[in-house]
């Protein structure tokens, strides 16, 4: 098994690369007019330049570089097109995106391009061979059911990542969290034996925590940089990798965790915040005949600014929201003792979540609708999605 202190090494590399990409692509950003300019439509009330997606996107191509080159991760490597196959689906994905940024695209030419980066995956093997769906046990997809999975897979992730994206930090420090944890499951997996060492999915984790973790510095209220659908749709690209590839290849076992009854259910807790948050804007789009893409401001994080927090305390209660979902995934892999009290916790959480954020369920102040926010309901450093 790899030494975890290699994996160390490429987050770090990820990170520090990240970081130093970022001055100089701000600069050229502003340069050309690369920038998320204010109107009445955003939030924002002054020009933050774009290009934090390109930095990540050379992140990624350095951490990789550099992980190849050690021989710890060699075998990884050797005789294996899936690595490969992540980078180059990688860079479709950051092309749409930044097409996207620069002229917006149709639903549907951006669905596309998204299913486009899927096929790359689904034609280097990047992809889940089976699920254990509750009461049914295992599934194995068959070749013609897998590349629609897949498909499915990355553009439901995808666009989650690229819906919560909506203030300073929150889509990044989401992503390094929820990362940073498979990481860890993965990692664990193999040490039990459940998953082989040759399995790719920790290392693009640690690559898409590494590369969220340099861009936060500068992301972080009051940001000086955006990644813009180019980073949101790169960060949805190796989270839905790195997913299917250790949810949907562990081996069968039981009594170990609640969640190797269901591995396919891993995603939604790690992600599960930008999952939530997607899946009521299709529902509340779809019940007002708006297309999914149709901007509004009822996502949580909207939600929580109505409440009276700020960006910053606002970001950090759902940093801390992904990191207890998280905990209830990584608890009972080391604890199975607690295996027990997931299914009750999740279904506090569910409770509370339905509760806190359901708009039918708090009743707003008259008064307080009327006067509106302050500044004009303008909230610097905020970026609607």
């Amino acid at each position: 098994m790899p030494s975890l202190g290699w994996y160390g090494v490429v987050l770090v590399v990820a990170a520090a690369a990240t970081a130093a990409a970022v001055p100089p692509i701000r600069r050229w950003s502003l340069r050309v007019g690369y920038v998320d300019a204010p109107d009445e439509r955003k939030v924002h009330t002054r020009t933050v330049p774009y290009g934090g997606g390109g930095a990540m996107f050379i992140g990624v191509a350095i951490a990789i570089a550099v992980a190849a080159l050690i021989p710890g991760l060699r075998p990884l490597f050797q005789g294996n097109s899936e690595v490969l196959g992540v980078l180059l689906a990688a860079a479709a994905m950051f092309l749409v995106g930044l097409l996207d940024d620069f002229r917006p695209m149709s639903a549907p030419a951006k669905v596309s391009g998204q299913v486009l980066a899927a096929s790359i995956l689904y034609f280097a093997g990047v992809t889940m061979y089976q699920l254990k769906v509750p009461l049914a046990g295992f599934v194995v997809l068959t070749p013609g059911v897998i590349p629609l999975v897949t498909a499915i897979w990355v553009v439901a992730l995808s666009n989650a990542i690229n819906l919560i994206d909506g203030l300073d930090g929150l889509a990044a420090g989401i992503v390094a969290i929820g990362a940073g944890s498979l990481a860890v499951y993965g990692l664990q997996l193999e040490r039990l034996g459940l998953l082989p060492t040759q399995n790719i999915g920790p290392l693009v984790a640690v690559v898409a925590c590494g590369i969220c973790l340099g861009y936060l510095p500068f992301n972080f209220h009051p940001a000086r940089i955006f990644m813009g659908d180019a980073g949101a749709l790169l960060l949805g690209l190796l989270i839905s990798a790195s997913t299917m590839v250790i949810g949907g290849r562990t081996a069968p076992a039981s009594g170990v965790t609640f969640f190797f009854f269901a591995p396919v259910l891993i995603p939604f807790f790690i992600l599960g915040i930008p999952l939530f948050d997607a899946a009521f804007a299709f529902i509340r789009r779809t019940a007002k005949g708006q297309g999914f893409h149709a901007p509004d401001k009822d996502h949580i994080h909207h939600r929580l600014l109505r409440l009276g927090h700020g960006p910053r305390r606002t970001v950090v209660i759902l940093w801390s929201w992904t990191a207890l979902l998280c905990g209830f995934v990584l608890y009972p892999l080391f604890r199975p003792r607690a295996n027990a009290l997931v299914p009750f916790g999740v279904l506090a959480l569910g409770v509370g979540l339905y509760t806190w954020f359901h708009p039918g369920l708090r009743q707003s102040d008259p008064d307080e609708e009327l006067e509106g926010p302050p500044n004009g309901g303008v909230r610097a450093g905020v970026k609607e999605s």
